[in-house]
């Protein structure tokens, strides 16, 4: 166990201890602001303050983490080895930046909260982040920190034996449109046809009716191989099902149809199942809940998962809403366009409240590659060269490779031709 001397603990100083030394290092962690405490313990030690009590174990404390609430914080990121860091600590600290307070500048998504520009969709963009600015987007650089810790504490404590972590994969298959033709309805069929016919689209007008007509497979129907997939693999697939009510935004099947809710329960039995909110439950708690009562009613268990549409985030009621509804994770946290950490870590992590200044229930599943972030390389070389470096960074912090496809990614058509392979790929990374 470690025992931190701080002059001030505080929530944030607790909060962003446990990720770094609990869900990273594997190391529980206690905290004293008595120095007889400190000085009587005889395992892992370390003090976090201003000045060193002695010759301890010593990391010089940037103010961030014993404020509370928001302030405009100028930051000089500096390389750092292979990798960046910021908030630099000084001569006597045994780490040259302070990777606590900057591990929380990320976690808390600090920079969401101050003035930002958003995309169309009102979205936080990767351009306009610190990670970005300063090319460390790519690098899991809080789990790259904490085994920099952990090298020094080696040094400090040499007969202590660390516990190591594996490296893991945690696929997301995100479910907007179970079906491409199927089950929509007789007004959504015919506008559906009438629409084929006007732009000339006769090769998807005959696959439609073919569809329809049961000689073919609809090309959205791809669930039995993502079922053969999670079969033949011991770690879950979390796969997550708009359900909400039909709109500009979300074009799902109605839950009305039975096939529909037969296919939510068939993946169920194999895999973990969850909820892709709808565009206007972000905002409308309301809303969210009868979506999930109603997932709860098809799959006869607690919801454990949610994904919100477009990937959009409203910081921080989008996850206040989900501690609200006892929904304890969310796998929401990265971006659309652009490969990366957006909270610079490939670990889960908990929500923090920065209005609040609390820890909250609610899991943060960051993922790292969303399958449209792979269009934008050309050829199929290219975004598996891409997605093997992204994967390399994760396993060489042992992290949580979190990869999110949609189940269109696996129909082989147009632009996601060889989509089944870089699954593949990511699945066997773990072998």
């Amino acid at each position: 166990m470690l025992l931190v001397y701080t002059h001030k603990i505080t929530p944030r100083v607790t909060y962003t201890f446990k990720h770094i030394c609990k869900r990273i290092l594997g190391i529980d962690v206690l905290f004293t602001s008595k120095v007889e405490d400190f000085i009587a313990h005889d395992s892992l030690k370390m003090s976090y303050t201003k000045q060193p009590l002695s010759n301890e174990l010593f990391i010089r404390s940037n103010d961030l983490l014993f404020e509370t609430g928001l302030s405009d914080i100028d930051i000089n990121v500096q390389q750092w080895d292979n990798t960046k860091g910021f908030f630099p600590t000084g001569e006597r600290s045994d780490l040259p930046f302070d990777i606590f307070a900057a591990s929380f500048y990320l976690l808390s998504r600090y920079e969401e909260y101050l003035p930002h520009v958003n995309d169309d969709y009102g979205r936080f963009l990767a351009s306009e982040s610190l990670a970005f600015e300063n090319r460390f987007l790519h690098q899991p650089v809080v789990d790259i920190w904490a085994y920099k810790l952990k090298e020094v504490l080696k040094v400090r404590f040499p007969d202590y034996e660390f516990p190591i972590r594996t490296y893991r994969v945690q696929p997301v298959i995100d479910v907007p449109m179970a079906y491409y033709f199927k089950y929509k309805g007789f007004l959504r069929t015919i506008g559906g046809t009438l629409n084929d016919l006007r732009r000339l689209r006769i090769k998807q007008l005959y696959s439609r009716y073919l569809v329809l007509f049961g000689f073919k497979r609809d090309p959205y129907d791809t669930f039995k191989w993502i079922i053969r997939k999670q079969k033949q693999h011991n770690f879950k697939f979390m796969v997550l099902f708009l359900i909400g009510d039909y709109s500009t935004y979300d074009k799902n099947i109605n839950t009305n149809k039975k096939d529909f809710v037969s296919l939510i329960k068939s993946v169920a039995d194999y895999c973990d199942v969850g909820l892709k909110a709808s565009y206007f439950s972000l905002n409308d708690i309301s809303i969210l809940k009868k979506e999930k009562l109603k997932m709860e009613s098809i799959t006869h268990t607690d919801l454990k998962a949610v994904r919100h549409s477009f990937s959009k985030l409203n910081l921080p009621t989008s996850y206040r809403n989900l501690v609200e509804l006892e929904i304890h994770q969310d796998f929401t946290m990265g971006y659309i366009n652009t490969l990366g950490f957006r909270a610079g870590t490939c670990t889960p992590f908990q929500f923090y409240d920065l209005d609040y200044e609390v820890q909250t229930p609610l899991q943060i599943n960051p993922y790292h590659c969303l399958d449209f972030g792979l269009l934008k390389y050309n050829s199929q070389l290219d975004k598996t060269e891409h997605l093997q470096k992204i994967i390399k960074e994760v396993k060489a912090v042992n992290g949580t490779f979190t990869p999110v496809f949609h189940n269109y990614t696996f129909s082989d058509l147009d632009r996601w031709k060889g989509f089944r392979s870089l699954f593949n790929l990511i699945l066997e990374s773990t072998e």
